[in-house]
């Protein structure tokens, strides 16, 4: 079943190759491509309607849940904002997973931050800020756009990059403005003052590093991304291809009851 998996993901992939985290693939572009996960090693078939659980997005101690509060099954998405292999699985991964597990209401999605520099803290503390219901416009926007912040950001003196591996509040309000990143989520509608104020937060500061902490204690992270499906983490599985088989298996249909057809007799030898 390996096999067709993996084929069936080179397909969901929208061309692997060539794919990056400046041409993430929109959701209407997933749909088009026909992808569905509940039928491993088929061709992805389109859903009219599938539902709307993918509006629903709700805050917890240590992210953004997005999904049906209700669903059995339940991944968790560990990632950093400065994370180029992350970025990739946003671009791949997350319109798929969207459309064919989130909307219908089959699973949750909990975004959880890894601060593995001073950037990631000042990037969470924007994609956490204000309205629930605009994490996930926050945390597309930082993802897709990460090479041309991320970019800016190696490029800077060695002097201004020592003030933002700092992260306290002088070095993130700096970081956020030079880097372009306030502007960034002021044009796509949330207010600059609101954006100041969430990244001179030294208290939600001090929260999204205790909540790191609780879930390398749970969990072991030690990598990014990584995911936990069902409460477990999942071991080797740090991309969209190595991601993929193990929903499709998650969500595979129940065997059927049938007994397999017999197998067709060897041809007679002429």
């Amino acid at each position: 079943m390996t096999k067709p998996l993996l084929l069936a993901a080179a397909t969901l992939m929208l061309g692997a190759g060539a794919a990056t985290a400046q041409q993430a693939p929109k959701p209407q572009q997933a749909q088009q491509s026909g992808q569905d996960l509940s039928r491993p090693g088929s061709s992805f078939v389109p859903q009219e309607n599938p539902g709307t659980w993918q509006s629903t997005v709700t805050r917890t101690d240590r992210g953004h849940v997005i999904g049906n509060p209700a669903a059995k099954a339940k991944l968790i998405e560990f990632i950093s904002y400065t994370c180029s292999h992350c970025a990739d699985f946003a671009a791949r991964g997350e319109a798929p997973l969207e459309i064919v597990l989130l909307a219908p209401g089959k699973m949750t999605l909990e975004v959880r931050p890894r601060l593995r520099n001073g950037l990631d803290v000042t990037a969470t503390l924007l994609a956490q800020c204000g309205d629930p219901a605009g994490f996930k416009v926050r945390h597309q926007a930082l993802m897709i756009n990460q090479a041309i912040w991320l970019g800016k950001a190696r490029n800077a003196p060695a002097t201004q990059q020592a003030i933002w591996e700092r992260a306290d509040k002088a070095g993130r309000m700096n970081a956020a403005s030079a880097l372009g990143l306030t502007a960034m989520l002021a044009e796509r509608g949330q207010s600059k003052a609101e954006l100041d104020a969430c990244v001179s937060n030294d208290a939600a500061a001090k929260k999204l590093i205790a909540a790191e902490d609780a879930d390398t204690a749970e969990f072991g992270i030690n990598s990014t991304p990584s995911f936990a499906l069902d409460g477990k983490l999942l071991a080797d599985v740090h991309n969209w291809a190595t991601l993929y088989p193990v929903l499709s298996a998650r969500f595979a249909p129940a065997a059927s009851a049938s007994p397999p057809a017999p197998a067709l007799a060897p041809a007679p030898a002429s």
